[in-house]
């Protein structure tokens, strides 16, 4: 059963009738996607935008989501794929230094491709603003055109407003970046904006 989120749809793209209550989600800024195994020569651009939108968030007391991968031994359908990863407890699955979370941040363990998926993220986003819980997600991190991509699906029929970082996400090639965004803003209706854009609108 889909459950209701707190008048999602009153909060309009581009038009809101009230001030969104956000959440900013980081997803996989993890050692080994960033310096490791799996490592996303693209990614390192994006991790000075995203901590001045964590900064910022910070500031206004704006809820933030790191979702990392935690993989386990039996997770043999990403592990067939792209070999071992993020293995739970191991330093790969750290966030990266530049990028670390602070006591008040969450942190969602997630064993697939999407946030949501198996993971308490749903809950966790609506327990928020005193009960009211978040309506607009604010996309950063990697992959583009595959775990930000799943996620993003899980939060549109989830309801939730979505802003994907166009600078505050990245893939292993510019033309996988690009045709992940293309897809979210075509298919999921996801507001593709600058970092520069973002900051502007949470912080009034």
């Amino acid at each position: 059963m889909v459950k209701a989120h707190n008048n999602k749809n009153n909060v309009l793209h581009g038009n809101y009738k009230r001030k969104p209550r956000y959440a900013i989600l980081v997803n996989d800024m993890l050692n080994d996607f960033i310096h490791g195994k799996l490592k996303c020569d693209r990614a390192a651009q994006i991790i000075p935008k995203i901590k001045l939108l964590l900064e910022k968030a910070r500031q206004k007391d704006i809820p933030i989501f790191y979702c990392n991968d935690e993989h386990l031994p039996n997770d043999t359908y990403e592990l067939r794929l792209w070999g071992p990863h993020a293995m739970k407890d191991t330093d790969g699955a750290k966030v990266i230094d530049e990028l670390r979370p602070s006591a008040n941040d969450y942190i969602v363990p997630k064993r697939r491709y999407s946030s949501f998926d198996g993971t308490s993220l749903d809950s966790s986003l609506e327990g928020t603003y005193n009960g009211k819980g978040v309506d607009t997600i604010v996309m950063t991190g990697v992959h583009t055109h595959i775990c930000v991509k799943h996620t993003v699906y899980d939060a549109f029929v989830r309801g939730y407003n979505v802003i994907v970082a166009e600078d505050g996400v990245e893939a292993f090639t510019g033309d996988d970046h690009a045709a992940g965004l293309k897809y979210m803003k075509q298919n999921y209706g996801a507001r593709i904006e600058k970092v520069s854009d973002i900051l502007k609108s949470i912080s009034y």
